[in-house]
């Protein structure tokens, strides 16, 4: 399968792997930066043994640490702390912070943003180391009255752990001489990850095996082999090199090809067991050393040197010309390549027919050493005429001749070409088992030979020409099966058009599942074991999560075994959402492997990694909860996972394991609870409309107003009129003195809107008639006929409806 060979190389946000593996030594924290107080979205186990909080405890809190400030916390580093989250800075500080059982604990602490691939700093990257043996020690109420160095042992004694780690250091060291990712932040540099997607990378010496290059390069090598595969049985056997510069040169070139292949090697990717691109150089030289190396190297030897020499003693040389043949171990480049090819049947065909060709080749110079070693007998110098060499240069009129005059050797003899067509063609009928006889053998050893040679023959002409559709069907019945499925689910995504982002991610999602179950169907392989056997199978495919969580220790074998045959695994890619938001939540997920993050309202509130539970509470809830946000992996993940009857089944046979389960289970994100939370620019937002509202010109109507008298007498008519007292004549003459002012203001006022006159105290005027009016409209008064005077000056005779 070309992807599953070209490793899991989908766009993924690796940035969680990549600070756990950086500050591997480290505590650290991750906040979000877009949230008020920056709650804290990830913490690592340092800091949870650090400070004695567990992880989900420390969720949602401020990434400033608030919750673990005291009375000795010093008040300008909390402001310095919280200016350097304010302004997005990256700055260091010596702080004394509480644990969770109030014990007083000097931290060096490192704040780092963390950008995105818009250069937005969304998350904050806080790291913690404890320097508590190197300042002056802490007085509390427990050590009130103690002298310093009463108080120095205590520290030293508490804090064995932590000397033995930073015992060759001194306390100038740890102020000045910070970690590898203090001086990461400090120098600006761009090794600190951001947070977003991105293809795999590799460091710059660094070569992917499937980029072009590499390709190319593997094509030349494998033509390079079956050239070495074919010419160095035929070099030894017909001695074609023996004071012939031009075969040691180009011998020796293709030698400095191969010496070139193994350093390119040590610098090649490779795939690794779980299906990731292993970029490591050192991995990738432990890999290749354990491996191929050896095999490689002897196969590189330049072997034909010592015979380029003419004083060398025969016996060496022949022995050199023997060790050639250790060339052939450059085969083994053509069975790394095979698993690229054998998912295709006509590749395995013209495998198959190509390796009966070079099997007949092989035994076709061994055919001609036997015959040129048997042709001369030694003892009496003499000239075999039984021997196929001897018969078949008589047949052609090449027969061979003793110089008895010159070199004292047998001479003549059909051409070297001659001798190896006839050798090749004697082998092909024999391993095809046809034998047309014209060519047989005599003597014993070309007897031995040949029968070896038949049963060889027979063997390979059955295995690669009768049951080639018998070998298909046997050994590819997995990829055929894959293919089978890629092509499915290719007609499916082009027959109902799905987008071409969506078909990347189902092909990426099935060849990367592919690649990490090698289409084994586990489901149907413990089908087909016994109960108890398949308990035991799942208790051990689900060791992982029984070992590590807590939760989990105090259940009996046949509790576990309960557990163990309910959950499943899924594999995720990135991208994949394993809970919408508003989707019941119906199942409890152990993270094994991979980061995912929790988004709600578009801000991400929590980033999940190896050994996190996210889910409900389904043993302390009657209902079924729906999820409050998004749950996305980053990385390709695998989850255990435990449906919520399952769960509540196992539960309820086994009370004492429930008991414990619920008491010892700390979910890391709760997707029943919404968290309620302010980003910092809705925040901005507000406050910018409430400068904006203050500076605003607000109208109001002078105190000494008439209005403002008139109603002020209305107000004081209603309240003596609730009181049951009646008002006196001159009073209502008043009143209606008053009232004719409101309507010669109302007049003019509506003269001036006629002719274009504004007034600015005239809508205040009009409101005021209007509420004015209304209030003594309904108990009779000369404020309803007021209103109406006013109205009419403001719209003319004709009042419009609902005024």
């Amino acid at each position: 399968m070309p992807g599953g060979k070209r490793g899991l190389v989908a766009p993924q946000n690796t940035f969680l792997e990549n600070i756990v593996r950086r500050s591997s030594e480290s505590s650290f924290l991750l906040g979000n930066a877009q949230i008020v107080d920056w709650p804290v979205v990830y913490s690592n186990d340092g800091f949870c043994k650090l400070s004695g909080y567990h992880r989900a405890d420390v969720m949602q809190k401020s990434s400033t640490c608030s919750f673990m400030y005291g009375e000795l916390t010093d008040k300008k580093t909390i402001e310095k702390v919280r200016h350097t989250f304010d302004n997005y800075e990256s700055n260091c500080f010596e702080i004394l912070l509480y644990k969770k059982n109030r014990t007083p604990v000097w931290f060096y602490m490192q704040i780092a943003p963390i950008r995105n691939e818009h250069d937005k700093v969304v998350l904050f990257l806080c790291t913690f180391k404890d320097i508590t043996l190197f300042k002056q020690p802490i007085e509390d109420e427990s050590t009130k009255g103690w002298t310093k160095f009463a108080r120095l042992t205590r520290a030293l004694t508490n804090s064995r752990s932590t000397l033995q780690q930073l015992t060759p250091m001194n306390k100038a060291e740890v102020v000045h001489k910070h970690s590898r990712l203090a001086e990461v932040l400090q120098l600006g540099s761009d090794i600190l990850p951001q947070y977003k997607q991105e293809a795999p990378k590799t460091p710059p010496h660094i070569i992917l095996h499937y980029c072009a290059f590499k390709t190319t390069w593997d094509w030349v090598i494998l033509i390079l082999t079956f050239y070495t595969a074919i010419m160095v049985p035929y070099n030894v056997s017909f001695k074609t090199k023996q004071n012939n510069i031009a075969w040691l040169v180009l011998d020796s070139v293709v030698d400095v090809i191969f010496l070139v292949d193994i350093v390119l090697n040590f610098h090649t990717t490779f795939v690794g067991p779980g299906g990731e691109v292993i970029s490591d150089p050192k991995l990738i030289r432990m890999n290749y050393l354990k491996t191929w190396f050896v095999i490689d190297l002897l196969s590189c030897l330049p072997y034909d040197i010592i015979n380029a020499f003419e004083n060398v003693d025969e016996g060496i040389s022949s022995l050199f010309s023997s060790l050639k043949v250790v060339r052939l171990l450059r085969l083994g480049r053509v069975a790394r390549k095979l698993d690229h090819y054998l998912e295709y049947g006509a590749a395995v065909l013209v495998l198959l027919v190509c390796v009966f060709g070079l099997v007949a080749h092989w035994l076709a110079c061994i055919w001609y050493s036997i015959g040129d070693y048997e042709v001369i007998d030694e003892i009496t110098n003499t000239l075999k005429k039984d021997s196929w060499l001897c018969q078949l240069a008589e047949s052609i009129g090449t027969p061979y001749r003793y110089n008895s005059t010159g070199s004292g050797q047998w001479e003549g003899g059909p051409s070297k070409d001659s001798l190896y067509i006839t050798s090749l063609y004697f082998t092909m009928t024999s391993l095809t088992t046809i034998g047309f006889g014209n060519i047989a053998p005599t003597t014993d050893g070309e007897k031995i030979f040949s029968v070896a040679m038949m049963m060889v023959g027979s063997l390979l002409y059955a295995t690669i020409f009768g049951n080639v559709t018998t070998i298909f069907q046997q050994m590819y019945a997995n990829t055929n099966r894959y293919h089978e499925m890629l092509n499915n689910v290719r007609d499916f995504l082009k027959l109902y058009q799905v987008p071409k982002g969506l078909s990347e991610r189902v092909m990426d999602y099935i060849v990367s599942t592919w690649s990490m179950s090698k289409g084994i169907d586990t489901e149907k392989v413990l089908s087909i074991c016994p109960k108890d056997m398949r308990a035991d199978i799942c208790v051990h495919l689900n060791r992982k999560v029984f070992n590590e969580h807590p939760a989990f220790r105090l259940a009996s074998d046949g509790c576990l075994r309960a557990l163990a045959v309910e959950f499943q695994t899924i594999h995720c890619a990135p991208g994949d959402l394993i809970y919408h938001a508003g989707e019941s939540v119906d199942a409890l997920c152990f993270v094994v492997s991979g980061s995912l993050e929790v988004i709600q309202d578009d801000e991400v509130v929590a980033i999940l990694g190896k050994g996190d539970v996210f889910g409900d509470i389904f043993w302390k809830e009657t209902t079924l909860a729906h999820a409050c946000a998004n749950v996305r992996a980053l990385t390709y993940c695998d989850l255990h996972i435990i449906k919520r009857e399952a769960l509540l089944k196992v539960l309820d046979f086994y009370t004492a394991f429930a008991n414990s389960f619920s008491r010892n289970l700390t979910l890391t994100c709760n997707l029943r609870k919404r968290i309620i939370f302010r980003k910092i620019s809705d925040v901005k937002k507000e406050e910018e409309e409430r400068l904006r509202q203050k500076n605003e010109v607000t109208l109001s109507i002078p105190v000494d107003h008439p209005v403002r008298k008139l109603f002020q007498k209305f107000k004081q008519q209603k309240e003596m009129r609730n009181q049951g007292t009646s008002f006196n004549d001159p009073e209502r003459n008043t009143l209606q003195v008053e009232t004719r002012t409101l309507q010669n203001g109302a007049r003019h006022h509506g003269h001036q809107r006629r002719h274009g006159v504004s007034d600015h105290t005239h809508p205040d005027l009009a409101v005021l008639c209007e509420n004015g009016g209304a209030e003594t409209e309904q108990q009779g008064g000369p404020g309803a006929q007021a209103r109406e005077q006013w109205l009419r000056c403001w719209w003319g005779p004709q009042i419009p409806q609902g005024h």
